[in-house]
């Protein structure tokens, strides 16, 4: 069944566990990720990258997401991920999606929440709701981390957007970490003190030690973010195929094998999060 952003981030906070968000890229890898959901009778985030839409390959896509919502029997969000502008958003909603991501955290903070609370006021007007982000995710790549987000200015963030779950930078970045990132739980608690309880959402999940994804959702991470571990499930699973010599030309055939390897991804972090279960 298809729900808004509010409505699954809600019975995370009151279960006291984590939704899983996937990144979605093609009908296969959401087949996997449903197939994964059903199994596990777990709510799930489908997520889609502003690129998608940008490129129009969202038009394409989304109609896919919405079919396999409708059909589910457990609680699906479909959800734009790290939208830029009102571009992407405006977008994402005419396509149907039920969440927004609106990243202002690169720009200076003023900026940031004026951008912010103008996409929370305009998705109001058809029950969607946003998730911002405070502290700059970046990748593994960077040179650099931007600085842990600040409790005291999230709370300000919070209170003046009115964004109903807020993305933080506490050691965790996007992609493949080269070593084992150590996550500030205590920042997560802070956090989670100063702003009065609002759900806090962990980006850049692909690699976050066990441990640390635990201790994290403990302390108040209501929503992972699991992007490039589905891009490389997907990926073993086409490889598999390509490596097969009895493989088929037919191009349902040769994805199958892609596809379950996505949905044995997407089985593992539902039940890492704790959400197995607990669409009954």
């Amino acid at each position: 069944m298809l729900v808004n952003l509010k409505t699954i981030i809600d019975m995370a906070e009151k279960g006291g566990y984590c939704i899983p968000a996937f990144n979605v890229y093609n009908m296969e890898t959401v087949m996997g990720v449903f197939d994964a959901a059903e199994e596990a009778k777990a709510p799930v985030i489908m997520q889609v990258y502003p690129r998608l839409f940008d490129e129009e390959s969202g038009y394409y896509l989304a109609p896919v997401i919405l079919a396999a919502a409708k059909k589910a029997s457990v609680p699906v969000c479909f959800h734009l991920d790290h939208g830029p502008s009102l571009w992407e958003a405006t977008r994402a909603m005419r396509w149907g999606a039920t969440g927004l991501m609106l990243d202002g955290s690169a720009k200076p903070f003023e900026e940031n929440v004026a951008l912010t609370k103008s996409i929370v006021e305009m998705a109001k007007a058809v029950d969607v709701q946003v998730e911002g982000e405070l502290g700059h995710i970046g990748s593994v790549n960077d040179d650099a981390m931007d600085e842990f987000t600040n409790p005291e200015q999230a709370a300000r963030f919070v209170k003046e957007t009115g964004v109903t779950c807020l993305a933080v930078l506490i050691g965790n970045a996007h992609g493949h970490y080269k070593k084992p990132p150590k996550l500030d739980i205590d920042r997560v608690k802070a956090i989670r003190e100063a702003t009065g309880g609002i759900p806090l959402v962990l980006h850049g999940g692909s690699g976050i030690p066990d441990d640390q994804v635990k201790a994290a959702i403990k302390a108040g991470i209501r929503k992972m973010n699991i992007g490039t571990d589905v891009c490389c499930a997907f990926a073993d699973g086409a490889t598999a195929s390509l490596n097969d010599p009895k493989r088929s030309l037919a191009v349902d055939l040769f994805m199958k094998p892609a596809i379950q390897s996505v949905k044995e991804l997407a089985l593992n972090k539902i039940r890492l999060v704790g959400a197995d279960g607990k669409a009954q």
